[in-house]
C-alpha cells in the first residue's frame, strides 16, 4: 500500500472516530435529558400528590368527605409519596378503614346491588366509620402536622 493511501485510510478513519464520538457526546446529552426530565415529572408528581394530600386531610378534619373515602384517598397518596407512610402507625386508621371497607361495591358495581344488599353495605360502611372516626380524625390531624413540620417530622 502507498503511504498516499495510507494516509487517506487514517484521514477516513479519524473522520469516523470523530463522528462516532460527536454521536456517543449527542446520545450522553439526550440520556442526560431525559433523566433531567424524568427526575422533574417525579417531583411534581409527589408534590402534587402532597397537595391533595394536604386537601384531603383538611377536609377530613372539617367532617366535609366520609370518612372511608377520606381514608381510602389518604392512603393512597401517602403511598404514593413514600410507601413507608401508610405503614407508620400515626397513619394506621387509613389503612385499617381501607382493609376494613375495600370488599364493599362501589361506582357502577354498587348500582347493580339489589336495594337490601346497598342497605346491608351502608351499614357496614356506616359501622366502621362510626368506630374509626376518632382514630381517622387523630390520623388525619397527624398528617397535617406532619405537613406543618415539612414532610420531615416522621421521617
Amino acid at each position: 500500500m502507498s503511504s498516499t493511501g495510507a494516509l487517506l485510510l487514517f484521514i477516513v478513519a479519524i473522520i469516523v472516530i470523530a463522528a462516532l464520538g460527536f454521536y456517543a457526546y449527542k446520545l450522553r446529552q439526550e440520556v442526560k435529558r431525559r433523566e433531567a426530565f424524568r427526575l422533574d415529572e417525579e417531583r411534581r408528581a409527589h408534590q402534587n400528590s402532597l397537595e391533595n394530600l394536604d386537601f384531603v386531610v383538611s377536609a377530613l378534619v372539617q367532617e366535609q368527605v366520609d370518612i372511608t373515602e377520606g381514608s381510602w384517598r389518604c392512603k393512597v397518596l401517602l403511598e404514593i409519596v413514600d410507601p413507608s407512610l401508610a405503614e407508620r402507625p400515626d397513619f394506621q386508621a387509613f389503612a385499617e378503614v381501607y382493609n376494613r371497607t375495600r370488599h364493599l361495591k362501589t361506582h357502577s358495581a354498587r348500582k347493580q346491588l339489589t336495594p337490601r344488599e346497598r342497605m346491608q353495605e351502608d351499614k357496614e360502611r356506616l359501622a366502621v366509620e362510626d368506630e374509626m372516626r376518632p382514630a381517622v380524625l387523630e390520623a388525619a390531624q397527624k398528617v397535617i402536622n406532619w405537613r406543618s413540620e415539612g414532610s420531615a417530622g416522621l421521617h
